[in-house]
């Protein structure tokens, strides 16, 4: 039987709008232990969407005590393919209330956008795959399993588990990943590259104990100028990072207009960028150090007094084909070197993840863009790198080597994902179901 896709979406979409408010509406905040009922809420009411259209469910996790997620399969025809759809229905806090327009656990439509958080980071990936399974009802053109996980925003500390135990239910010959962007409104995008992370802590001791600045200013360096120091070497003028070793590479030839840039990053007026290269390059293929933290006295009640230490934050973004073990080794090299005037250095990595490059060829990714340009109206996808670390996609890569994996989402420019107000642009969501559903027929059709 054949499937008016096109139909069939107009018919489902205002069901799937209901079903992602009311995914919306729990506060499956993975970060916050008083809310873990609620993450074990926001599991149970997945599971009950997908077992509502027929798949076998069952919420499971790595141990006593670990965050929940949701393993769902419906076959499809003998001899289809066998795809994977994840996404994730954990979310970032939400803050101070007063930073949002409308209360941020009420899905509110306000202009073209749905607001409230996890509205699009990554409830609307759950919906967008539920969207594209309910145009299809029982006539699937491929074996479909789903993967809901419910610590991807603290890091998904035990996915590598859960991808080790159920390695067998989760197999499959394409991986479509629903946690990344497109690359403008009515331009839709394939996420082929993302930077690696490390975060490193560093402390500077200079003293053992606090002194008089007018005492011994002038002859003891004082550990906040010192730490200054050693974070300025971490750009040359140009504000290039100068942590010798790390790897750069060359990124796709995309425009990315100065106006946009401008709006988009939120640069105060009559800033200059940093960096060389071109835009795309700076953002997404070569490395960047950033400091997110800084710990010594406030300004407001400051004493003329010499601070013994001082800390700071270091976060490392690193470009695709580097590893987190070399760039821990590089900028663990550049800081000893950089210490001035014999102060002691400690350093404390935080935490890491892998950079991806992904390999974006093949009869997958045929499908996929053969998918994408129909569903937004003959515009073609453009290959997007992402500057920030989704470091779970290299788990997949390396739990199943042999599968595609495609990279996708419903994010925009202006989603504001993480921030306050954020926004799932609802026209561009009902592109991205639209999207899946083809994508899982052409896959579907794909040669046996």
């Amino acid at each position: 039987m054949t499937v008016d896709i096109s139909a069939r979406l107009a018919e489902v979409m205002p069901g799937i709008r209901r079903d992602l408010e009311d995914l919306v509406r729990i506060q499956s905040v993975s970060a916050d232990p008083a809310r873990a009922g609620e993450v074990e809420r926001s599991a149970e009411a997945t599971r009950d969407l997908f077992a509502a259209e027929g798949f076998e469910c069952e919420i499971v996790r790595a141990h006593d005590g670990a965050p929940p997620a949701v393993i769902a399969k419906k076959a499809g025809p003998e001899g289809a393919p066998t795809v994977l759809l994840y996404a994730h229905h954990d979310v970032q806090p939400e803050n101070d209330h007063a930073d949002w327009d409308s209360p941020p656990w009420e899905p509110t439509e306000r202009g073209d956008r749905l607001y409230g958080r996890g509205a699009a980071d990554d409830k609307a990936g759950i919906a967008a795959h539920l969207g594209a399974v309910r145009i299809f009802g029982d006539d699937l053109p491929v074996n479909l399993v789903m993967f809901i996980e419910g610590e991807e925003e603290v890091g998904s500390d035990t996915l590598v588990e859960l991808l080790e135990a159920h390695k067998e239910r989760l197999a499959a010959d394409v991986i479509v990943i629903a946690d990344s962007g497109n690359w403008d409104i009515g331009e839709p995008a394939l996420t082929t590259s993302l930077r690696g992370l490390v975060r490193m802590d560093v402390e500077i001791r200079t003293l053992t104990h606090a002194v008089h600045s007018g005492m011994w200013g002038g002859l003891v360096p004082d550990s906040i100028m010192t730490l200054s120091r050693v974070v300025a070497s971490l750009n040359d003028d140009a504000g290039n990072v100068a942590v010798e070793g790390l790897h750069a590479g060359p990124a796709a030839d995309v425009e990315y207009p100065e106006a946009r840039l401008r709006a988009e990053s939120g640069a105060a007026e009559g800033i200059e960028w940093i960096g060389s290269g071109s835009v795309v390059e700076r953002l997404w293929t070569k490395p960047s150090v950033s400091i997110t933290g800084l710990d010594a006295p406030k300004v407001e009640g400051a004493s003329n007094t010499l601070v013994p230490a001082a800390r700071c934050r270091i976060s490392m973004r690193i470009a695709p084909g580097d590893t987190t073990a070399n760039a821990v080794q590089c900028l663990q090299a550049h800081l000893e070197k950089h210490t001035p005037w014999g102060a002691t250095l400690t350093t404390t990595v935080v935490d890491t993840g892998e950079a991806t490059q992904i390999d974006a060829s093949g009869p997958a990714y045929d499908a996929a863009r053969a998918a994408f340009a129909e569903a937004w109206d003959g515009t073609a996808p453009v290959d997007m790198g992402v500057g920030g670390s989704i470091p779970f996609i290299a788990e997949f890569l390396e739990a199943f080597p042999q599968a595609s994996v495609l990279v996708t989402g419903v994010e925009d420019p202006d989603t504001r994902a993480h921030g306050a107000n954020e926004g799932l642009h609802l026209a561009e969501f009902e592109k991205v179901v639209k999207a899946e559903a083809l994508l899982l027929r052409n896959l579907g059709e794909l040669p046996r």
